[in-house]
C-alpha cells in the first residue's frame, strides 16, 4: 500500500517520503542528513529504500541536507532546469536530472507541474504509486493557478500549503517588505485560499488532505484546521465520512505515516 511520511514541514525544513516500505522517493531534503536519517527510521523507512530525491525549489528550507544525503546514499536528484541551475555547485558529484514531463521513478509515475513562488522555477508533483493511488503535492505557492488545480484535482491524497492567517500576518512583527512578499502571487498560500479549494478537491474524489508548511509566527494548526473544516462544512461535507484532514507538524517526532 502507498504511504506518505511527512518528515518535516515549515520554515525550519521540509521533507516527505512517498512510496512503500521497500522503495520510494524523497520530496525535498530541507534538514541535515543526520536528521533525515533519524526521521525516516522513526517512520519505519530504511533510507536505502529511497531511489531518488524530487526537489520543489532551491530555498534553503528545502535543500539544506540535499548534498550530504544524496552523496551518502548515491541518490539521483530531479528538479526543473531553473532549480538545478540555482542549486549549482551543491550538485557537484551528484547525479542530477531535469524533470519536465511524466517520468517513472521508483515504480511510480511522477508528473511535475509549475507553481508560483519567488524562486527560479518551482514545481509541484502529481505522483501515481505502484498500486494506482495518486498523491497531489504543492507547497510554497503564491496562488492557485489553473495548472496547479488541474494537477491536484482527482488525487486521492492532497498535500497543500496552508501557510498563514492574513490578519495574523498583517498585525504581526514581520517587516513590511516581507509581509508583502508572503501576500504576493509569488509568496505563500493563506489558510483561506487553501480552504476555499478543498471542497472542489473533495468533490473531485480527494479523500485525504494534509495542510502543510504552516507558519509558526503567522498561523496555528488549530486555526488552519478550523478554517479548512469550515469551508468543507459549508459545502455539505462531513469529516471522517467524506474526507480526512490533518496538519503537518514541523517535525514528525512520533513517526506517523499516512496509508492511502
Amino acid at each position: 500500500m502507498a504511504r506518505l511520511c511527512p518528515l518535516f514541514s515549515g520554515s525550519t525544513g521540509n521533507s516527505y517520503y512517498i512510496g512503500s516500505r521497500s522503495t520510494g522517493l524523497l520530496i525535498d531534503a530541507g534538514r541535515s542528513a543526520r536528521q533525515l536519517d533519524h526521521m525516516l527510521k522513526l517512520c519505519g523507512i530504511d533510507p536505502l529504500a529511497i531511489q531518488g530525491i524530487l526537489i520543489t525549489h532551491e530555498h534553503t528550507d528545502h535543500i539544506s541536507g540535499l548534498r550530504v544525503f544524496a552523496r551518502k546514499y548515491q541518490l539521483p536528484v530531479f528538479a526543473s532546469q531553473g532549480t538545478l541551475e540555482a542549486i549549482g555547485s551543491q550538485l557537484e558529484d551528484i547525479e542530477a536530472h531535469v524533470i519536465s514531463e511524466k517520468t517513472e521513478l521508483a515504480g511510480m509515475n511522477v508528473t511535475p507541474f509549475s507553481t508560483s513562488h519567488d524562486c527560479a522555477e518551482p514545481l509541484g508533483y502529481r505522483i501515481r504509486t505502484e498500486d494506482g493511488r495518486v498523491l497531489g503535492f504543492s507547497t510554497d505557492l503564491g496562488y492557485l493557478s489553473d495548472t496547479v488545480k488541474e494537477h491536484l484535482l482527482g488525487a486521492d491524497f492532497v498535500v497543500l500549503e496552508s501557510n498563514h492567517d492574513p490578519e495574523m500576518l498583517r498585525t504581526g512583527g514581520y517587516p513590511y517588505p516581507l509581509k508583502q512578499r508572503i501576500l504576493s502571487d509569488r509568496g505563500h498560500l493563506s489558510n483561506q485560499v487553501c480552504a476555499g479549494f478543498l471542497p472542489e478537491l473533495a468533490k473531485s474524489g480527494t479523500k485525504r488532505f494534509l495542510l502543510a508548511h504552516l507558519s509558526r509566527e503567522n498561523n496555528t494548526p488549530s486555526l488552519a484546521r478550523d478554517t479548512a473544516l469550515s469551508a468543507l462544512a459549508q459545502a455539505g461535507l462531513t469529516p471522517e465520512v467524506d474526507f480526512l484532514l490533518d496538519t503537518a507538524k514541523p517535525e514528525n517526532s512520533q513517526g506517523y505515516t499516512f496509508i492511502f
